[in-house]
């Protein structure tokens, strides 16, 4: 991964990694590692090896943890990659017919609740004297207008009550705190876990490493303005139609 440089960051950045431990949370704090201007990068997770460990479905824990981040100054750049497409007993929905209450609620807890509990707690502690950004992983099944197949119902409609909320924080973060933005970032299709059983009939150039994904998206977040924050972008900093 080339050395990566958010310009319009400034420096003595402070970055956070929620989701440290998966391939694209990795891939983040590798390379914000490498980017000069970071002073600190932070890595937090459930339980693998990272500086912080955190239970997402816990306010008090993830309170404590931001509360931990920021000991040393005020937050400038937070990525959160948590979230959750198929797993034990859980599977993207191919018709309403499979369609259950308890997976439907332990998916929305993941993919929506928890980036907006953590974003509750991490957009006040943004630095409020410079640019700063909160972005979490979206979706571009999660857009409304781009949903022309169906299938995946408990998936894309967590990830569209995602971006509503980042669209909705983003108003009241306006307000507060005029210099930062939250986003919604759309990877892309990534070679890891998530995306192997689902990624067979993607063309090569459409499919990308974790390192090419996350120096897309930090491109995308270095360019953003102030009049992005709520968007839901993907990769290539194009507006995803919500």
């Amino acid at each position: 991964m080339r050395v990566m440089t958010l310009k319009s960051f400034g420096t003595e950045m402070n970055a956070a990694i929620f989701g440290a431990s998966g391939g694209l949370g990795s891939a983040f704090a590798e390379a914000l590692r490498g980017d000069p201007g970071v002073a600190r990068v932070q890595t937090v997770s459930r339980g693998g090896d990272t500086d912080h460990h955190c239970d997402y479905h816990d306010e008090e824990s993830i309170a404590a943890t931001v509360e931990s981040l920021t000991a040393d100054g005020p937050l400038h750049l937070v990525i959160c990659t948590i979230g959750i497409l198929h797993g034990e007993d859980i599977a993207p929905e191919k018709t309403w017919k499979s369609l259950d209450a308890d997976v439907m609620a332990q998916i929305f807890a993941i993919n929506t609740i928890a980036p907006v509990m953590i974003a509750k707690h991490v957009l006040p502690a943004l630095d409020k004297g410079r640019k700063t950004a909160y972005a979490a992983l979206s979706a571009r099944v999660g857009s409304i207008g781009d949903n022309r197949i169906g299938g995946w119902l408990s998936y894309r409609s967590s990830k569209a009550a995602l971006n509503m909320a980042i669209r909705t924080l983003s108003i009241e973060l306006a307000r507060v705190n005029k210099q930062a933005l939250i986003l919604g970032l759309h990877p892309g299709t990534v070679e890891t876990g998530l995306s192997q059983p689902f990624r067979g009939n993607v063309p090569d150039k459409q499919l990308f490493t974790p390192a090419e994904s996350v120096e897309k998206m930090l491109a995308t977040i270095d360019a953003a303005q102030t009049s992005s924050s709520g968007a839901h972008l993907a990769y290539d900093g194009s507006i995803v139609d919500p």
